[in-house]
């Protein structure tokens, strides 16, 4: 049971009191009236902007009534140790597609050969909180140089003693120069890898997963675990290995696009929420992404799970007893942005996406997957007015502008961020047109916004002062373009944006310079209002 007591549906409360009310003024007894029933007005708390790391504030309501759907359960996955297969390598499938008249055609897809292929054997015991992992990693060198060392992420590692690696090594020969330290695993290769080569490197390790706090993802709940950036990974080379220092807020992590294969067991009655679908594979579950930064997932026994689908998309909410409104309500708002981002945007980038409830201050993205706090499902009015639905779609926004467009989000944030924030509002004109001046106030006047747009994570001395800078002037700055630009010429920019850094990184001078090739304009006045740099 979810610890947190279920909001009762205000309208419905309302109706019933002054239904109640009416039928007892009309009603001549000589018997004194009955004592009405308890009511009590359903009022948001009052959140400080400052005391949270989070970009919202209380939500108002209106009446905007969203359809129904279905309920679905998801099969779990039952809980058999036993020795992982070899590993094999899979091509990807073609991606998939949201609607027929879809106005753009799916973004490319390397292959499997040019990109870094992982596959994970997993075994997760959700009572003792451990989870034992054999990981392969087929990676082709793709830097232009021969290297002689590999720079993994290792995120787990961060947390006392929740990160044991037991063994590595390359082309079936052990490893054994190599440095583990806080987030950084440095490997001296047995053998160079020439420009153009490709090398399998083979883990074992044990995770102890640590409890988690509010202001985290990672870790364990009371009835929920969620393994986020969990298993090393070999972070980007561009003249160097990127990996950035952690901040206290925004993403720290630059990652390749790469293919994951997980296959995982884990206790009877344990549902697993992942940003792919499950297949089976022997004793094991098995789940596949193409064209991944990550495979997040999040496991529970008290899980209930919403199910729709859109074209061959699965759209899935994972949620708690006591938020079924809340829970049902939010498959929609997500079909509804996954509709809208494929037709402004481009396709949907994976063939999954899920929406899991959790105990944090925030909303997080991962590929396929995100993260709602349980504060928005607590305080869902039951409209699109509301914070579950803004970082709802907001996150959701990330599949394009993280997942599908990579960029720098330690130096250069307001590439995912100002895009994502923005969306919400090209998620609200094409869904929810009356309330585009309520999100204008409740989500980016209220703070009233400044600083530098392309603020790094360094920069500000509060996660407040960063969010006004990159998303909130972020959004400023990109509705001033939008109409500079013309709208027409904007969604172009957007779509040929979505579709040239697919799969691939994108910096500031990459957007500017396909700005200026869609509409050649002098930009110039915009970017000295909200940049500190020159593009």
């Amino acid at each position: 049971m979810n610890p947190k007591s279920p909001i009762t549906n205000y309208r419905l409360r309302l109706f019933l009191h002054l239904l109640l009310s009416i039928l007892l003024f009309s009603c001549a007894s000589p018997t004194p009236a009955p004592t009405p029933l308890p009511f009590a007005r359903f009022i948001l708390p009052t959140r400080d902007p400052n005391a949270t790391p989070t970009p919202f504030q209380p939500s108002g309501q209106v009446n905007t009534p969203v359809p129904t759907f279905t309920l679905s359960p998801i099969p779990s996955a039952t809980f058999t140790p036993t020795t992982p297969p070899t590993a094999t390598w899979t091509s990807p499938p073609a991606p998939p597609t949201v609607a027929s008249d879809s106005p753009t055609s799916p973004p490319p897809t390397a292959p499997a050969s040019s990109r870094p292929n992982y596959i994970l054997y997993a075994t997760l015991d959700f009572n003792n909180k451990t989870a034992a992992v054999d990981q392969t990693i087929r990676y082709p060198n793709r830097t232009g140089s021969t290297l002689n060392e590999l720079v993994f992420s290792v995120q787990p590692n961060l947390y006392t003693n929740a990160f044991v690696l037991n063994s590595i090594s390359q082309d079936g020969s052990a490893l054994t120069s190599y440095t583990l330290s806080g987030q950084r695993l440095t490997v001296n290769l047995n053998q160079p890898l020439a420009s153009g080569a490709a090398t399998t490197i083979s883990l074992n390790f044990n995770l102890n997963i640590p409890a988690k706090n509010a202001n985290d993802v990672f870790g364990y709940d009371f009835n929920q675990i969620n393994l986020t950036d969990w298993y090393p990974f070999i972070v980007p080379h561009r003249g160097g290995w990127i990996l950035h220092d952690p901040m206290p807020w925004g993403e720290h992590l630059v990652y390749d696009s790469c293919d994951v294969e997980l296959n995982i067991k884990t206790d009877s009655g344990v549902i697993l929420a992942v940003g792919a679908s499950p297949e089976a594979n022997g004793e094991w579950t098995r789940y596949r992404m193409y064209g991944a930064r990550t495979l997040a997932l999040s496991a529970s026994n008290e899980f209930l799970v919403a199910e729709t689908t859109l074209g061959n998309v699965s759209i899935r909410s994972y949620y708690f007893n006591g938020y079924r409104n809340a829970g049902d309500d939010m498959l929609i708002y997500a079909s509804e942005a996954v509709e809208t981002y494929s037709a402004q945007f481009a396709p949907y980038p994976h063939q999954t996406l899920a929406i899991v409830q959790t105990d944090m201050d925030d909303g997080q993205e991962f590929d396929g997957l995100v993260f709602l706090s349980t504060d928005f499902y607590a305080q869902y009015n039951g409209t699109a007015r509301s914070n579950l639905t803004t970082i709802g779609v907001h996150e959701i926004a990330h599949q394009w502008w993280y997942s599908l467009v990579g960029s720098d989000h330690a130096l250069e944030p307001w590439l995912d961020e100002a895009l994502s924030t923005y969306s919400e509002r090209i998620f609200y004109e094409n869904n929810y047109p009356a309330n585009v001046s309520w999100w204008w106030q409740f989500r980016i006047d209220f703070f009233k916004p400044s600083g530098y747009v392309d603020a790094t994570i360094y920069d500000y001395g509060t996660f407040r002062a960063y969010t006004n800078a990159v998303y909130f002037q972020g959004a400023y700055f990109l509705d001033e373009l939008r109409e500079q630009m013309g709208y027409g010429n904007f969604s172009k920019f957007l779509k040929t944006y979505a579709a040239r850094f697919a799969n691939g990184h994108a910096a500031s001078a990459d957007f500017f310079a396909l700005a200026r090739e869609t509409v050649n304009i002098n930009y110039d006045g915009l970017i000295a209002k909200y940049f500190s740099g020159s593009y």
